[in-house]
């Protein structure tokens, strides 16, 4: 899979010696879901081993770094460090991210909680007459997923390593390995055999499929994941990045637009994806998103007055505890996996892609 999952496993593991390594992509690089991603980027979650890999991400895209993505590969990933602020409409919820900012400040990670009045000032347009406060990271940010994606990728490929895109994987081949377990030994594809003792499947919402070649269940289910760019927004430009998680809603800054989205208590799922949807999209079902078009309002009114001027509706692959699925599979050995991303493939790719690149090399 040709994704940012397959673009940082492949870009990790040149960085780890290994110039043997081989990314399949069916169509083009970053298509499926990748290309449509909104790219938004934080650096604090409530579990220590996520900031990590967050950290991760953010220092390959960090422009203070001289070692960066971008001087490595010579691709420019889009990095916007314009910050980011989740919302608390609860007490409760603003004791969580009070537990989040020191969770950060051991990681080094700057952040503060701010007031609902220091938070009209950072971010104007927002009604905070029913907040508690907010959390403000400044590190936060938003990267272009092609962009990202192409940099792993280039990178990668000047260290040695091989993309073949439009090359679509038939079949897996596995032989009986150590006391009668399964062990990966080719990938077939319709340009010939690759004989080979590992795999990793990057596959995203199409990962069941690949992992069904090996006789390997893939426990994630895809659904139809939505936002929306607004036009322009006076008074917008340089503003942080919002996360409402009471709401159920995120705004991202886009050029002089927001981008509006959020996760539906009734998501579509879709039972199974074409083969060729490659950069395809659904229509965009607005019975479904209305409740994030009434959340963006509430939060930022003057949206009641701005137009839409794209929507965006296509396939996200999610997991029953919201966690990628990350390493070897217990059922066959040398068959990886690094997908499942819950619409955080982006920010986790670093982290990801460096973990399942030490898993491979080191064990």
């Amino acid at each position: 899979g040709g994704g940012v999952a397959g673009c940082s496993a492949l870009y990790h593991l040149t960085k780890l010696g290994m110039k043997n390594v081989v990314l399949l992509e069916s169509s083009k690089l970053t298509a499926g879901t990748t290309w449509h991603s909104a790219g938004l980027v934080w650096r604090l979650r409530p579990s220590d081993v996520t900031v990590e890999l967050l950290a991760a991400t953010h220092d390959l895209l960090d422009e203070s770094n001289e070692n960066n993505l971008k001087a490595q590969s010579g691709v420019d990933p889009g990095w916007i460090q314009n910050g980011g602020l989740f919302v608390a409409n609860t007490k409760e919820r603003l004791d969580e991210y009070k537990r989040l900012m020191t969770l950060g400040t051991y990681f080094g990670i700057e952040s503060s909680v701010l007031s609902p009045v220091e938070t009209q000032e950072l971010y104007p347009l927002m009604n905070v007459s029913d907040i508690y406060g907010t959390l403000y990271s400044p590190g936060d940010g938003i990267v272009e997923p092609s962009g990202i994606a192409s940099a792993y990728g280039r990178a990668a490929v000047k260290e040695g390593a091989k993309i073949i895109e439009d090359c679509s994987v038939t079949g897996i081949e596995t032989k009986e390995g150590f006391q009668s377990s399964r062990q990966v030994s080719a990938v077939h594809t319709d340009h010939g055999v690759i004989e080979t003792n590992c795999v990793v499947n990057c596959a995203g919402g199409w990962a069941p499929r690949i992992g069904a070649m090996a006789g390997v269940q893939v426990p994630l289910v895809a659904m139809k994941h939505a936002y929306v760019v607004t036009e322009t927004v006076e008074g917008i430009r340089n503003c942080p990045n919002v996360r409402d998680h009471d709401l159920s809603l995120y705004l991202k800054l886009q050029g002089d637009g927001l981008s509006v989205g959020g996760y539906e208590n009734n998501p579509i799922f879709v039972d199974e994806l074409p083969e060729d949807f490659s950069f395809s999209l659904y229509d965009l079902d607005w019975d479904v998103f209305a409740t994030h078009i009434s959340a963006a309002i509430h939060r930022v009114p003057h949206l009641q007055t701005v137009g839409i001027k794209s929507t965006v509706s296509g396939p996200e692959s999610f997991t029953a505890d919201h966690q990628p699925l990350l390493g070897e599979s217990p059922e066959v050995r040398g068959f990886y996996l690094s997908c499942g991303y819950n619409s955080s493939g982006i920010m986790l790719s670093g982290g990801c892609g460096q973990q399942i690149a030490e898993w491979i090399v080191h064990g």
